[in-house]
């Protein structure tokens, strides 16, 4: 999310009047943060191969090697941490909460990550369903961290997130990575405790942390024994 007008016009190779022209058409993927417009590296991908633009080898570039070992999910999940009894009276507030929870380095504007997370919110719902959402789903949130990060959080009131099944939201997975290869590679693992029972039992159960953690380890592994084609 840290990508300017002229680092899109780059990936983009077009002039940053063009870009400034598609953001007036709304036709590009864009955020107004800060009073300045940022950009998602991954929508940049997806909207210029959607229609046919032929973009600079950069925008494929990836600060992590493929060589680096991918990122455990219960490991992301005990640096984040589990958090009971979050407040918010709204879509905004929770999210607010949540955002004020989390485990983030010093350096990171909280602010700025909130006001991400309602951008990501207003472009469609993140709820799944079952009252659960996982904010920015679609799309990896990047900051400079050593490691990524999955928050747990347990809203004291569940709140309505639009979600298609029409239950409230009280339980929310947040996930910030690193890179965009720790994201997806955490995204898939959530997705498959999600439908491991242990797991889902204790998530929907509120349980204690340590029940968590256990199931947690437990989908993990099970999601190792899994054929990568099967997945």
């Amino acid at each position: 999310m840290k990508l300017l007008v002229k680092d899109a016009a780059r990936l983009l190779n077009v002039s940053e009047k063009t870009i400034y022209r598609w953001i007036k058409q709304g036709s590009i993927p864009a955020y107004r943060l800060n009073d300045q417009h940022r950009f998602n590296r991954v929508e940049l991908l997806e909207w210029a191969t959607s229609r046919r633009i032929a973009v600079s080898p950069e925008i494929f570039r990836e600060e992590e090697s493929e060589s680096t070992p991918p990122a455990n999910f219960t490991e992301a999940l005990r640096a984040g941490g589990i958090h009971y009894r979050i407040g918010g009276e709204d879509k905004p507030s929770a999210l607010h909460q949540v955002v004020e929870a989390m485990r983030l380095p010093a350096e990171v504007d909280r602010e700025f990550l909130y006001e991400v997370l309602l951008a990501r919110e207003a472009l469609g719902s993140t709820a799944l369903g079952d009252g659960i959402a996982i904010p920015h789903v679609r799309n990896p949130v990047i900051l400079h961290l050593e490691r990524p990060l999955v928050t747990l959080c347990f809203l004291e009131r569940p709140v309505d997130f639009g979600a298609l099944d029409g239950q409230p939201v009280g339980t929310l997975f947040t996930l910030i990575s690193p890179t965009v290869r720790a994201h997806l590679h955490l995204l898939s693992r959530l997705s498959f405790a999600l439908r491991d029972a242990r797991f889902k039992e204790a998530v929907m159960g509120q349980s204690p942390r340590a029940e968590i953690f256990a199931a947690a380890k437990g989908a993990e592994s099970s999601c190792a024994a899994v054929p990568s084609a099967v997945r």
